[in-house]
């Protein structure tokens, strides 16, 4: 990437440069490199602890595939899938974090970006947090998923039944997949600006956006959902490319993940001319010898990584999943996409508009048309009105 043809497009974050001139000519040290910092902290400590729980809990239990089993061909591709992704890890690894050390001695942004992004995998579920409308094919090797013990997670879950999170194809996925997503859409932003040298950050941003849209439905509609990865039940079917099977795909949902892949090129993009990202902005006045210094800078491109995944699409995700279509028959009918959460051979209904929204803890409508509650949990007194207030 030429740093220096970057320069220009920088004009809109300039308010938040490393400097800022105050009256009488004195400069102050911008701080939002401590501040990115702090939030990557804070988040970085809240994985640990969630992931510690999870580990050490009875969620860590692996979510069968039912009475169906995969087809011989989805098992053979997801194999060869996983396999890919398996090798690949170590791969990335040495090319943009060891290779670059040992050359320049120095960590270099994408390297950065990959531990980021691997880590960034944590917030993969939480497009279920109010209501389970996306699951995985259970047949991949899984241990159930963290999510009962994220703070205030609402979707209800058993050990054993649950959304499970494919994790040999997952961790390396977001880290070094999605890092190289990332370099091909900072690609095509590099070649737009050289046909078109005159247009705008904000024109640049939007060409890119419809670039990852389309990018997104070809990855998604076109590869990663017939192949079985995962699913979408609850999308709005009226929205929906393939509506009614178990491959279909959502037209918000190349809206949400297309910003997400947009936004994170914009932050590798737009640097200033020594390669800094914006959350890097004030990295100059860190004290305390090299390792401090890069781990602040680690700890900031790691929050504006995750604020980019949880603002452009989980936050969305949320509305989207409160206004979910009722599971298709296709998914219905594959246990290996329903975990055990709802269908044949349990007692709960799969999501359905026309049924109340269960939460964690909370009763639920059985397949009977019954409401069953929790064990030593009572039915709500009705409290009589007092006339005389």
């Amino acid at each position: 990437m030429s740093e220096l043809s970057n320069k220009k497009t920088l004009e809109v974050t300039e308010s938040i440069d490393t400097t800022a001139t105050l009256g009488g000519g004195t400069r102050q040290p911008s701080k939002a490199v401590y501040i990115w910092a702090v939030i990557g902290a804070l988040l970085l400590a809240l994985q640990v602890y969630v992931w510690i729980r999870w580990i050490t809990g009875p969620y860590f239990e692996r979510v069968p595939t039912g009475a169906s089993d995969p087809p011989m061909l989805m098992k053979t591709i997801l194999t060869i899938w996983t396999v890919a992704l398996i090798i690949g890890l170590p791969i990335a690894v040495y090319w943009w974090i060891i290779r670059p050390w040992r050359r320049e001695r120095r960590i270099t942004l994408d390297g950065i970006l990959l531990v980021s992004m691997g880590l960034m995998f944590f917030q993969d579920p939480f497009l279920n947090y109010l209501n389970t409308w996306c699951t995985y094919n259970t047949w991949m090797f899984n241990r159930g998923s963290w999510t009962p013990y994220v703070p205030g997670w609402v979707s209800p879950e058993e050990p054993g039944a649950q959304v499970s999170e494919p994790l040999l194809m997952n961790i390396p996925g977001y880290a070094w997949g999605v890092l190289l997503i990332t370099i091909v859409v900072c690609w095509f932003m590099r070649k737009v600006k050289a046909r078109w040298p005159g247009i705008s950050t904000v024109g640049l941003i939007g060409v890119t956006f419809a670039f990852t849209f389309v990018l997104d439905f070809v990855m998604e509609a076109c590869l990663l959902l017939p192949l079985g990865l995962y699913t979408y039940p609850g999308a709005i079917q009226s929205v929906s490319f393939n509506a009614g099977h178990y491959y279909q795909w959502p037209i918000y949902e190349g809206v949400m993940w297309g910003g997400v892949q947009a936004g994170l090129a914009c932050l590798r993009y737009f640097t200033d001319d020594r390669g800094r990202t914006i959350a890097e902005r004030g990295l100059d006045q860190v004290r305390g010898g090299l390792v401090r210094q890069q781990l602040i800078r680690f700890l900031a491109i790691f929050a504006a990584v995750s604020t980019t995944f949880f603002l452009l699409y989980n936050v969305p995700a949320q509305w989207f999943g409160q206004h979910a279509d009722p599971w298709p028959a296709d998914i219905q009918e594959r246990s290996y996409f329903t975990g055990g959460i709802c269908g044949e051979g349990t007692d709960k209904p799969c999501p359905d508009p026309a049924l109340p929204m269960p939460r964690k803890g909370s009763g639920y409508i059985d397949t009977d048309g019954k409401l069953v509650l929790p064990d030593g949990v009572e039915f709500p007194e009705m409290v009589p009105i007092n006339r005389a207030k």
